[in-house]
């Protein structure tokens, strides 16, 4: 994989962050094949993917996938993405079939990419098979390289013999998309973005997910896909681009890392309102960058707009709800569980043709057992 130099300073302070060896509660544990699988006959995984609740945007280092600023997300128990993994001693070059068709392009470069990552950790020459489904409407701003990548590197990792744990496993799903880092656990978790200023393995090693205490929250996350076509401008790209050229990304960035703060203390308060409103603010402020960018991104369009302005009205109504967009027009709004219902129907009814479904919080990346199909 081609590596971008990286820089040696980023546009605000990081925090230092705790030691990257540590151990994440309950979540260290080793990742091994199931019990009597054969890499030759395949490993199987399955992840989720995840939405950003203080947003991942621009890389300070394109090679590793480095960001500038930390993240948070809540991992979803929709749309899920299976990817296995064969391995097969006489392929000549690996084989990437991608729901049902071979893989081209860039998509194919990236796994292929992965997976040499994986090769080299692993001290193994040996090409793989891969069939990924993926049930998240692809390239439309619904984290489909989140669950796709963390499938399949805990698939990989397993099925190559690495024994990573929790932690270990964000950062290699990191180097195939970053938010996929998140998606190796469930519920909420942050991506730590790592030491400013560190280069090489040290800034690898200390940019990593792990999970986040959240205190008595029933929350919903009310899915309104508006369009589920791919984008007309890539996340990389956009990313690159606003980094680059926006007048507003340094101040996001520095916005972004007291939203953080805010959004920890919220969390663990157990104030989804709160989890809400910072949200709603760390997503506009984030769309805001991209239009102020040269040329400008937009990935919002009129029926985003519509639903915002209902997202408003409910909460005129005094339904506490509060609305997040990534990359894409597709909006998703936070909401109690209990107010989950009313919410999906007014989407429904305030754009017709849009896809409306309820998610809550879901599980983290892990493998299937082969014999019976059931997770690990």
């Amino acid at each position: 994989m081609r590596r971008e130099p990286t820089p040696t300073t980023a546009p605000g302070p990081t925090q230092t962050l705790p030691g990257p060896t540590q151990s994440v509660p309950g979540l260290t544990q080793t990742v091994p094949r199931p019990a009597g699988a054969d890499a030759s006959a395949g490993v199987t995984a399955v992840a989720h993917p995840n939405i950003a609740l203080v947003k991942y945007w621009g890389k300070r280092d394109e090679g590793l996938i480095l960001p500038w600023t930390d993240s948070l997300s809540m991992t979803l128990d929709v749309f899920p993405t299976t990817t296995r993994v064969r391995l097969d001693a006489a392929a000549g070059h690996d084989e990437v079939t991608l729901d049902g068709q071979p893989a081209r392009g860039e998509a194919a470069r990236r796994v292929t990419a992965f997976l040499q990552l994986v090769r080299e950790r692993a001290g193994s020459t040996r090409r793989a098979v891969v069939d990924s489904r993926n049930t998240v409407p692809t390239g439309a701003g619904l984290a489909s390289s989140a669950s796709g990548f963390a499938a399949l590197a805990v698939a990989a990792a397993a099925a190559y013999g690495l024994e990573l744990n929790a932690t270990g496993l964000s950062r290699l799903a990191r180097r195939g998309s970053g938010s996929a880092s998140r998606s190796v656990f469930g519920g909420f978790a942050v991506w730590h973005a790592g030491p400013a200023g560190a280069t090489g393995a040290a800034a690898d090693a200390g940019s990593y997910a792990e999970p986040v205490p959240a205190a008595g929250l029933d929350p919903a996350l009310v899915v309104a896909v508006l369009d589920a076509g791919p984008k007309t401008v890539s996340s990389r790209e956009a990313m690159r681009r606003t980094v680059d050229t926006s007048p507003l990304y340094r101040p996001w960035a520095d916005s972004s890392r007291a939203d953080l703060a805010d959004m920890r203390a919220a969390l663990g308060r157990g104030d989804l309102e709160a989890v809400g409103e910072i949200a709603e603010r760390n997503a506009l402020g984030m769309h805001a960058t991209m239009l102020a960018a040269r040329p400008a991104v937009r990935y919002l369009s009129p029926a985003t707009v519509t639903v915002l302005d209902r997202v408003l009205q409910l909460r005129r109504e005094g339904i506490a709800a509060h609305a997040t967009m990534d990359a894409g027009p597709n909006v998703k709004v936070l909401c109690r569980r209990a107010d989950a219902r009313r919410v999906a129907a007014t989407l429904a009814e305030t754009v017709p043709s849009a896809r409306v479904l309820v998610a809550g919080p879901g599980p983290g990346a892990r493998l299937l057992d082969e014999t019976d199909g059931a997770a690990r």
